[in-house]
């Protein structure tokens, strides 16, 4: 590993070719001040970077000239960039980044990372980041990271030394945090019905957000729940201080909270750091099928943009906009229906402004199949579609609808079932 006293010290240009593919630490992992640096220029011609969840808004408009921004995800800034025709969007299940990251044809020429300091030995932690990162690093012909005192040292799946870094320099900026807001009455309510899905010993998978803290606040009461899941948010701090997750009934990993990165603020951070009960690990792991089925009572919570009465389910496209991912969700309801007692859930206000999100058809694309059942929550109950009839669905998520659309839902679902019918005589 070359160390440079500063970023500053650093030209790209000894380390890019023209053509070179990047990519970096998404989210808390973010390597602030090597992409900040970056987009500075002046660079190589014809270069690109995949980018995850865009917390720190380093990347805008301005840089999309020099570089080529793809990403799986629309949220946050991305989705402003994407608006602007500046990011193209992959849309892939998360379970396969790690290929699309390490492959010959779209693989990562140079990775940037954000790490805390090598420990005496020379071993290297990625921090907050594990999930397809360590693949790209793989992958790459260079490497270069930032490294922050205050970043977490974490355990995990991966066996790096200084010596597969190339070039380090400090970092300048703190780790970017994803704070979330209280949450409202509503995403309080829903939350409640969520939190009744949840028995002792139950493994979660869990989104981000504050719907998601308001299900994890909800959990005091219960006792020996496990995780394992795409990201740990600061919502677990709470419960594992409590001695409520403890991962002591886990199939797999027992005795360990596992996800694929941080997804929090410092004290989700500080926290993590060093912390033998937690274990961050690649996508290939956190995300296969085969580990998911494995584990007992796989509780997967994942929210959704939109459900239509057959139950497929929009996560990506609200309004004409790119703002979700289809992301995680799928491998984990799937791995939540093959798990022992497994419960897969898919969580959503009913309403957005003056809109239902139940709705006859969607508005955007079908992220998750209707094949893949969940029991869907919104703040008016619980509709289980698992092993419902096409009718029997629209019966139960009529019913979890705001009441104001419930009559014109249910003359929609109406008109389609008499619409198959003309077809069949036909």
């Amino acid at each position: 590993m070359l160390r440079l006293d500063s970023v500053d010290d650093l030209d790209y240009r000894d380390y890019l070719r023209p053509g070179d593919r990047l990519v970096w630490g998404q989210a808390c992992g973010e390597p602030r001040t090597l992409v900040e640096h970056l987009v500075r220029g002046p660079l190589p011609r014809d270069l690109s970077a995949f980018v995850g969840i865009n917390v720190a808004n380093t990347i805008g408009r301005a840089h999309a000239a020099q570089i080529r921004l793809s990403s799986y995800i629309g949220s946050g800034g991305n989705g402003t960039l994407h608006a602007a025709g500046l990011l193209d969007i992959t849309p892939q299940h998360y379970s396969t980044l790690p290929e699309l990251v390490s492959a010959q044809d779209t693989g990562a020429d140079v990775v940037l990372v954000r790490i805390p300091p090598p420990d005496p030995d020379g071993r290297v932690s990625l921090g907050a980041n594990y999930d397809y990162l360590a693949d790209a690093m793989a992958h790459a012909r260079v490497v270069i990271a930032e490294i922050d005192e205050r970043a977490p040292y974490t355990a995990g799946d991966v066996d790096l030394s200084d010596l597969d870094i190339d070039v380090a320099v400090p970092a300048r900026h703190p780790s970017a945090e994803l704070a979330s807001r209280p949450p409202t009455a509503v995403q309080q309510r829903i939350a409640d019905h969520v939190a009744d899905l949840v028995d002792d010993g139950s493994t979660l998978q869990v989104g981000v957000g504050a719907l998601t803290d308001a299900v994890l606040a909800h959990l005091t009461d219960r006792r020996h729940l496990g995780l394992h899941s795409g990201q740990i948010p600061d919502g677990t701090v709470d419960l594992m201080m409590r001695g409520v997750l403890t991962g002591d009934r886990k199939s797999l990993d027992r005795g360990l909270a596992v996800g694929g990165m941080l997804l929090g603020t410092q004290r989700l951070f500080d926290f993590a750091h060093r912390n033998r009960k937690i274990s961050l690990r690649r996508a290939g792991y956190t995300h296969a099928h085969a580990v998911l089925a494995q584990q007992s009572k796989l509780t997967a919570i994942n929210s959704a943009l939109e459900v239509d009465l057959t139950g497929q389910i929009n996560s990506e496209v609200a309004r004409g906009q790119y703002v979700g991912a289809v992301g995680g969700a799928v491998d984990f309801l799937r791995g939540a229906a093959a798990s022992p007692g497994g419960v897969p859930i898919i969580m959503l206000p009913s309403t957005a402004g003056a809109d239902s999100r139940i709705v006859a058809t969607l508005s955007g694309p079908v992220s998750i199949a209707r094949s893949d059942a969940a029991v869907v929550v919104t703040e008016h109950g619980r509709a289980d579609l698992r092993g419902l009839t096409l009718g029997q669905r629209a019966d139960a998520l009529i019913a979890v609808a705001a009441p104001e659309f419930r009559n014109r839902l249910s003359d929609a679902a109406d008109a389609a079932v008499a619409a198959a019918r003309r077809s069949q005589i036909r």
